[in-house]
């Protein structure tokens, strides 16, 4: 020790910093193995000898990195193809001590995206408060998060609505405390079904059964959006990151590591609109849909689906007698045609299909969208099929019946039947599931038990609804799930297909086969599709025989 003060008393001030600096940079480098990483380095370089030197040190440093975190989030409003407000996220991270910021997809929010709950004010807030979320708390909250830890940042996420929630709940609660007796919510009463029809039946109004008031619809949390809309972007940051496909991270985020094989699920393409939203006056079937043949490459679907479409418009113009109408085109994507009976478009499917030479039931099913919710008329009790014509549940369940009995080729129902008239799920479940699917959406899972005769789920990426959450209800549900957007809701980005291939679904449903947004879905299928091909990793289903979907859960 005296040796070594002796030794920095003759150095000169400007060599004594010299020095010690040298020390406590050699220390530096000890402490954090710089001498060893180095020398481990060189000697693969030189038993390697690779003909990029320093891109080989490059990926070797880089592979000892510390590991990518979250530093801030980003929320902005945007808006969509129709005008209506959307939030799209950019997820900041520090990586290999530089910020980076990474761009994510928005999920795409419309009235219809919130089941027609918000007008355009309200809406609007929806929108505003979840960028504030974004840039506030949730911005707070997953600082320091990893991007690869999903799990993780969704638990927090859904915590943070749950908080939020039970306060809305506290504020609602309050709300209903201070209000005076007289101006209490009124709950509707059953409503027994009644018309001057009725009255001249042979049954008495003693026999009618009364239809099971409706749920209530459950609160759409004003910024609810902002929590669906940071999963995904930072499942989008964290593929990004990795170098992989989304699809590919969310297959390993799903089963821990990536497959070696990827199946495309068969698109569900929307054929027709017929429902209240389209000329004419049927109401009950919302869309018509297209189910290929499973192995069908997605290219070949969607030149089947137009050259079927356009054969449909030929035979729909021909029978005008003005001549030429130009057909309307739904913010579904698809024609909108004008029919009084629901018997009526299936007949327009079949004839089309006979021209083209394609045999319906063989070469292609079909599924319906009934959207029966919208559909009913509480003042009468009973569902309004086509304008002015209603129908009880049970009726509609008749109705159902002879469809399917008649058209073979339907072989899947989407929401025939509001969630409240269990009796009548169950009763049509025993009757058609032989050859027919009964789908239930069970995105936001209802408070009260599973419907009885459901045998497909509809699953959607909408508000709080977490990456997670879809992996989770996507392996409860393994084998029946299909995966879509809200029937007339273009989504903004191309994350539905990477999400619906990453999760092994059997089914997608993107829409028709118009407009920017839809199209860029569908794109991104065939995109996937052709490298999976070009990897020699796509398998593909050789049948599915109806029913579609699995055994009745």
């Amino acid at each position: 020790m005296a040796h070594h003060q002796g030794f920095l008393s003759r150095l000169s001030k400007q060599e004594r910093d010299t020095y010690e600096t040298k020390v406590a940079a050699a220390d530096f480098y000890r402490a954090n193995r710089v001498p060893e990483e180095i020398e481990r380095a060189l000697n693969e370089l030189f038993l390697r000898k690779p003909p990029d030197v320093h891109g080989f040190l490059a990926d070797h440093f880089a592979n000892l990195s510390a590991p990518p975190r979250i530093i801030r989030l980003n929320g902005r409003q945007v808006y969509d193809s129709r005008g209506q407000p959307s939030v799209e996220v950019d997820v900041f991270c520090i990586v290999r001590n530089k910020e980076r910021g990474l761009p994510s997809p928005g999920v795409q929010v419309t009235s219809a995206g919130v089941s027609g709950l918000l007008g355009p004010e309200e809406l609007a807030d929806h929108v505003t408060t979840a960028v504030q979320w974004i840039d506030e708390p949730l911005n707070n909250m997953l600082q320091g998060q990893s991007p690869f830890d999903q799990s993780e940042v969704d638990r927090a996420l859904s915590s943070f609505f749950r908080a939020r929630s039970l306060e809305q709940d506290e504020i609602r609660n309050r709300e209903k405390e201070n209000l005076s007796p007289g101006a209490s919510e009124v709950v509707p009463p059953p409503v027994t079904p009644a018309s001057a029809k009725d009255k001249k039946s042979k049954k008495s109004k003693a026999a009618e059964k009364p239809i099971p008031p409706a749920e209530p619809p459950e609160p759409v949390l004003a910024g609810s959006l902002a929590i669906g809309s940071v999963s995904l972007a930072v499942a989008a940051t964290g593929a990004q990151l990795r170098g992989v496909p989304l699809y590919r991270y969310i297959a390993a985020l799903r089963g821990r590591e990536a497959p070696a094989k990827f199946h495309i699920p068969v698109s569900l393409v929307t054929l027709l609109s017929c429902g209240k939203a389209s000329p004419g006056k049927l109401s009950l079937l919302e869309e018509i849909l297209l189910v290929p043949k499973a192995g069908q490459r997605v290219k070949q679907t969607i030149t089947m689906t137009l050259e079927l479409q356009k054969e449909m418009i030929r035979i729909m113009n021909s029978a005008t007698k003005a001549g030429v109408t130009p057909a309307a085109l739904h913010d579904s994507g698809a024609p909108a045609v004008s029919f009084e009976k629901p018997e009526q478009p299936l007949d327009l499917v079949g004839e089309a299909c006979a021209n083209l030479g394609l045999a319906l039931g063989t070469d292609i099913h079909l599924a319906a969208n009934c959207a029966a919710r919208e559909l009913m008329d509480y003042t009468k009790g009973k569902y309004e099929v086509t304008a002015g014509v209603f129908k009880s549940p049970d009726e509609l369940m008749d109705v159902y019946k002879t469809l399917v009995g008649k058209y073979t080729a339907v072989v899947a129902l989407i929401d025939p039947f509001r969630r409240e008239d269990r009796e009548q799920w169950e009763m049509l479940g025993n009757l058609i599931g032989g050859s027919c699917s009964l789908l239930s959406d069970v995105t936001q899972e209802s408070r009260g038990p599973p419907l009885p005769g459901v045998r497909g789920h509809v699953l959607k990426h909408v508000h709080e609804t977490t990456v997670s959450d879809l992996i989770r209800v996507a392996s409860e549900h393994r084998g029946s799930v299909l995966m879509g957007t809200t029937y007339s809701e273009p989504c903004i980005n191309d994350s539905l297909s990477d999400i619906a291939v990453g999760l092994g679904l059997d089914y997608v449903k993107l829409g028709g086969l118009s407009g920017a947004e839809r199209m860029t879905k569908y794109n991104r299928l065939i995109s996937i599709e052709e490298e999976l091909v070009q990897q020699g990793i796509l398998v593909s289903k050789e049948k599915h025989s109806p029913p579609l979907f699995g055994e009745t859960l």
